[in-house]
């Protein structure tokens, strides 16, 4: 099972290491990995994809990362409402002639064309994963010269209206 796990630490060197660390020894392959600064520069932001054989081995993960001197916060948002992003790059191979079917191809993605070369396109994906590896599915026919892809980036939603309002009133017949 595939689990999201997001950790804020403190911004300084080596933390990547340590952290990445933990998982190899315990055996966990990081599917994908983001790192990057929050709104204080003094803490970032990490988001794991991690897949793991059951919850117990997540919840251990979760407290060796806890332990760790400069991790503030560990969670694990797999089951919760949560906004996730990933970008991809992808350069295709696409004559003067092709260009217009991609085009068409990249306005329903709301993917961007933002490098046109003589013999090649590069297009700029984000959306969920599902998104992206379809829209990539369909560029395969064109020829695929390169893709460079960030992790998923993930954080909680806002705070939704609750779903039971204590103060409705309900006929029964």
């Amino acid at each position: 099972m595939k689990r999201t796990i997001t950790a804020l630490v403190n911004n300084t060197s080596g933390v990547l290491n340590r952290i990445t660390g933990l998982f190899a020894r315990r055996h966990y392959n990081i599917e994908s990995i983001t790192v990057g600064v929050t709104e204080n520069p003094s803490i970032s932001r990490m988001t794991f994809v991690v897949a793991a054989d059951s919850m117990e081995n997540v919840e251990q993960v979760i407290k060796q990362l806890n332990k760790q001197v400069d991790v503030l916060k560990v969670k694990d948002i797999t089951d919760e409402s949560i906004v996730a992003r990933e970008l991809a790059l992808v350069k295709i191979v696409a004559t003067p002639q092709q260009r217009g079917e991609v085009a068409a191809l990249v306005n329903p993605f709301r993917a961007t064309i933002i490098d046109v070369g003589r013999e090649s396109m590069t297009i700029q994906i984000t959306g969920d994963h599902s998104k992206v590896e379809a829209f990539i599915d369909l560029l395969r026919p064109y020829g695929i010269k390169e893709i460079a892809r960030t992790g998923i980036t993930a954080f909680n939603r806002s705070t939704k209206k609750p779903t039971h309002d204590p103060y409705r009133l309900t006929l029964i017949n």
